[in-house]
């Protein structure tokens, strides 16, 4: 028992060392952690058989290689192009894709690469940045901590001529929680492209073409008519009363022509600018989405069928449609720089994209409703009860918008707001006498369908 006793009192300091050694470890990963925001800057040069590419990237980005240190953590310059060679191939050059025609390059040499000080200026243009990266290091003898500095890289790919067609792929979001690259194409004719985004905005074409740009917002409208819940929503709020495709179609293309409208005209400035707006259109999207809900309760408390006022519904898709229209604009304001020199024929794109997105939704919601209706709840209480919850959602989202509205300070009352509104008025007006132009025979047509369909006594 003696023995056994004195083993335990021999095994409690080896259990105290793993103990520190642990928590030693843990001290140096909590020193290595992502960074919160990351900015990268690069350029992209074609010339003749080869291309550059130009990075300047944080240190603290590169948190998985450790860099040699002395004294107190400097880093130490003179024993460092190791680590730095290693990270450059970690981070950057596994991580970035460049194609020339559609096909990939191969890796590319790593020209030079040195350390730079958070004061240096050299990337506010590519021929400072060229010279910087291949001018002299640092003087060994700074002490530098490592993730207060950044690397500048030139990087070379070989390329059949500077005349192609380039893109790029940068998977660059795991450097940190939110990473904001600034990327510059220089073309052979001397202009520059510039691209800031955030994450990974996946293939970027560098100077796409008409196709590209059209297939790439295509894409992207789609995919914001399935993510975006509220539009989704609103979306739902029409199919709900009507089922039939003939009206479905037209109060959904009126809901089409509508944000195309908005999204036009937002894309080409014709918006107020004052930080006030977004969250004004983000709380009147709410606001659509509550009426249209409470809209579709009143109709089918009162018994009455609900396409009695189809003829109406498409004027009403028409003008919310505007309002969503501003806010497709806003998620849409970062993208439109990958629409290179074909603006209208991305937008034109995208709208098609989100008309895309609506009949696939409707692919799914008429067959969903009707089952729902048949099986599971009378046609009258399941519209009160899905209308409800829809009105439940929308009120929340209108009451947080609308705290986020009252934050901004509210637009001045001078000329130039004066002259916005006179536009934007002149604008309603001509809107509304398109609307009352086509409401006679558009509304004609509803209203044979709706009585063609009703079951005579």
């Amino acid at each position: 028992m003696r023995f056994h006793g004195f083993a335990t009192l021999r095994r409690r300091p080896a259990t105290a060392f793993a103990a520190l050694l642990i928590c030693a470890v843990a001290f140096v990963a909590g020193a290595h952690e992502i960074p919160n925001t990351v900015k990268i800057a690069a350029f992209f040069k074609p010339a003749g058989e080869r291309a550059h590419l130009l990075l300047r990237v944080p240190l603290a980005a590169m948190v998985e290689v450790e860099y040699p240190t002395r004294g107190p953590g400097y880093l130490d310059l003179t024993r460092a192009d190791e680590a730095l060679r290693g990270a450059i191939k970690l981070y950057l050059t596994d991580n970035i894709t460049t194609f020339e025609n559609g096909t990939p390059l191969p890796s590319p040499r790593i020209v030079n690469f040195l350390v730079s000080l958070p004061s240096n200026k050299s990337f506010g243009s590519y021929e400072d940045a060229l010279a910087h990266v291949r001018g002299a290091p640092l003087p060994s003898s700074m002490d530098l901590y490592w993730n207060q500095q950044f690397v500048d890289v030139l990087l070379e790919y070989p390329i059949q001529s500077d005349r192609s067609e380039f893109a790029i792929r940068l998977r660059v979001d795991r450097f940190a929680r939110t990473v904001t690259t600034a990327l510059r194409f220089l073309t052979p004719d001397g202009a520059t492209r510039a691209f800031e985004f955030h994450g990974d905005p996946g293939l970027i074409a560098l100077d796409p073409r008409w196709h590209q740009a059209a297939l790439r917002f295509v894409v992207s409208g789609f995919w914001h008519i399935i993510e975006g819940i509220d539009h989704l929503l609103f979306l739902l709020c029409l199919v709900i009363p009507f089922r039939r495709m003939r009206p479905l179609v037209i109060i959904v293309t009126a809901f089409t022509v509508g944000h195309s409208i908005s999204l036009v005209a937002a894309a080409l400035g014709f918006v107020p600018d004052g930080l006030w707006f977004p969250p004004l259109i983000e709380t009147l999207i709410a606001i659509t989405i509550v009426y249209m809900a409470l809209e579709n309760i009143v109709q089918a408390a009162r018994g009455s069928p609900t396409e009695s006022g189809i003829e109406y519904r498409w004027i009403v898709a028409f003008g919310f449609g505007v309002v969503h229209g501003f806010g497709f604009a806003f998620a849409l304001r970062e993208s439109l720089q990958f629409a290179g020199n074909h603006l209208v024929s991305s937008l034109f794109a995208f709208n098609i994209g989100v008309e895309l997105g609506q009949l696939a939704a409707l692919l799914v919601l008429m067959p969903a409703l009707a089952l729902l209706f048949r099986f599971v709840v009378p046609e009258r209480i399941g519209i009160i009860i899905l209308s409800a919850l829809v009105a439940h959602t929308g009120w929340h989202w209108m009451l947080e918008r609308g705290g986020q509205l009252v934050k901004f300070p509210y637009p001045t009352l001078d000329a130039a707001f004066l002259a916005s509104a006179m536009r934007g008025l002149m604008a309603v007006l001509i809107l509304a006498a398109a609307v009352w132009l086509a409401r006679g025979w558009l509304g004609r047509w509803i209203a044979a369908d709706a009585f063609r369909k009703t079951p005579r006594s």
